[in-house]
C-alpha cells in the first residue's frame, strides 16, 4: 500500500493560479468584434435566451442562464437530452441559443444542431475547439481554449469549466450594462436577497401601529409617559397634540439622563418639559436602510413614523430592521 501523496498541500494555491491565468489568457486573446457581435445578437433576441450544455458545462450553462435571467436578460437553460425527448417546445421559434460545449463534439449537443438551425436566429457558441462541429453551425463563437485542465490527471473539466463562466458572466454582465439595469432593477428580482431587502423595505413594512404603538398625549406627566414607555417595549413614547401631530419624543434614556441629573423625579412633571421636541423622524414610505443610517448618525435606537400632515402613524426600532435582514 502506497503512502499519502503530500503534494496535495500545494493543490489549491496550484489550482487557483492555473484557472486564474488561464482566464486572463482567454481575456488577452478575447476576439473585442466577435464579442461585441454575441452581445448584439443576444440584446436584439426578443424571446427569452437559451442556454444549453451537456455535463460540466451544462452546469455552467445552468448558472449562466439564472445569471441572466436575473440581471435584465430574460434566459433559461435547457438539458440537451431532455430537449430530443420533448423539451424542444420549450424553444420558442426564432431565439437565440447560447452553446457551452468545450470539445464542440458533445454528441447530445451535436444532436440539437439540426433543430436548432432551422428554428433558431441564431447559435451563440462557446468552446474550446474553434474547428469542432459545433463552433462550424454557430454564428459567433467565442472561445475557451486553454493549455491543460488544472486537473492533476488532466481529465477533470477544471480550468475549462471556470473559462467558460468568466465568458458566460462576461455576457451577462456587458447585456446588464447595455440594458442600463441598475440595482432598483435587480432588488425587484431578488426580493428576499440583502439587496432587495435594502432597496424595497420600507419603514411601513415593518413599524408598529395601531395598538401597538406608543403614543400619548403631549399633555400628560413624565410619570404616565414612563408608564407607557414600560409597556410600548420600543424604548420610546410619541407626543402628539391634539389633532395627533408630532410634538415631542421621550426615550427610556432621556429618563435615565434626566433620572442622574435630579437623582429624583417628580411625579407632577410635565412631559412637555422634558421631552425632545422637533425630533428626528421617518415617513413609512422611507427605506429601512435609510432609517438605519439616520439612526447611526444620530446614535438613537428608534424613530417615530408621521405622515404627510405630521400625524403619527407608527414606530420602527433599529432590532425590527435587524432582525428583518436591513443592516448598512
Amino acid at each position: 500500500m502506497t503512502g499519502v501523496d503530500e503534494s496535495w498541500r500545494e493543490e489549491g494555491p496550484r489550482v487557483l493560479r492555473a484557472e486564474g491565468k488561464a482566464v486572463l489568457a482567454v481575456a488577452d486573446g478575447l476576439d473585442r468584434a466577435l464579442f461585441e457581435r454575441a452581445i448584439e445578437l443576444l440584446f436584439a433576441s426578443t424571446p427569452p435566451v437559451v442556454v444549453t450544455g451537456m455535463g460540466k458545462s451544462g452546469h455552467i450553462a445552468a448558472k449562466i442562464a439564472a445569471t441572466m435571467a436575473s440581471t435584465g436578460t430574460p434566459a433559461f437553460y435547457l438539458h440537451p437530452a431532455e430537449a430530443m425527448h420533448g423539451d424542444l417546445g420549450m424553444v420558442p421559434h426564432g431565439s437565440t441559443i447560447l452553446v457551452f460545449s468545450q470539445s464542440g463534439a458533445t454528441e447530445e449537443v451535436l444532436n440539437l444542431l439540426p433543430y436548432l438551425r432551422s428554428h433558431t436566429a441564431h447559435i451563440l457558441a462557446i468552446t474550446g475547439q474553434p474547428q469542432s462541429p459545433l463552433a462550424q453551425a454557430a454564428d459567433v463563437v467565442l472561445l475557451s481554449r486553454i493549455d491543460e485542465e488544472a486537473c492533476p490527471l488532466n481529465l477533470a473539466p477544471t480550468t475549462s469549466t471556470t473559462v467558460q463562466l468568466a465568458l458566460g458572466d462576461a455576457l451577462a454582465m456587458a447585456l446588464m450594462r447595455k440594458r442600463g439595469f441598475g440595482s432598483d432593477d435587480f432588488a425587484i428580482r431578488h426580493p428576499l436577497g440583502a439587496l432587495g431587502k435594502r432597496l424595497l423595505m420600507r419603514v411601513g413594512d415593518l413599524m408598529k401601529k395601531g395598538d401597538a404603538l406608543p403614543m400619548a398625549s403631549d399633555a400628560i406627566t413624565l410619570q404616565e409617559a414612563v408608564d407607557i414607555l414600560n409597556k410600548g417595549r420600543l424604548g420610546a413614547v410619541a407626543l402628539v397634540d391634539g389633532a395627533g401631530r408630532l410634538t415631542g419624543y421621550f426615550t427610556d434614556g432621556d429618563f435615565r439622563r434626566l433620572w442622574c441629573a435630579k437623582h429624583t423625579v417628580a411625579d407632577n412633571i410635565a412631559i412637555r418639559d422634558v421631552m425632545i421636541k422637533n425630533p428626528k423622524r421617518v415617513s413609512m414610505d422611507t427605506l429601512g436602510v435609510k432609517a438605519v443610517d439616520l439612526m447611526e448618525q444620530y446614535k438613537i435606537t428608534s424613530l417615530p413614523a408621521v405622515d404627510d400632515d405630521e400625524k403619527v402613524v407608527g414606530m420602527i426600532h433599529l432590532h425590527q430592521l435587524v432582525e428583518a435582514g436591513i443592516t448598512r
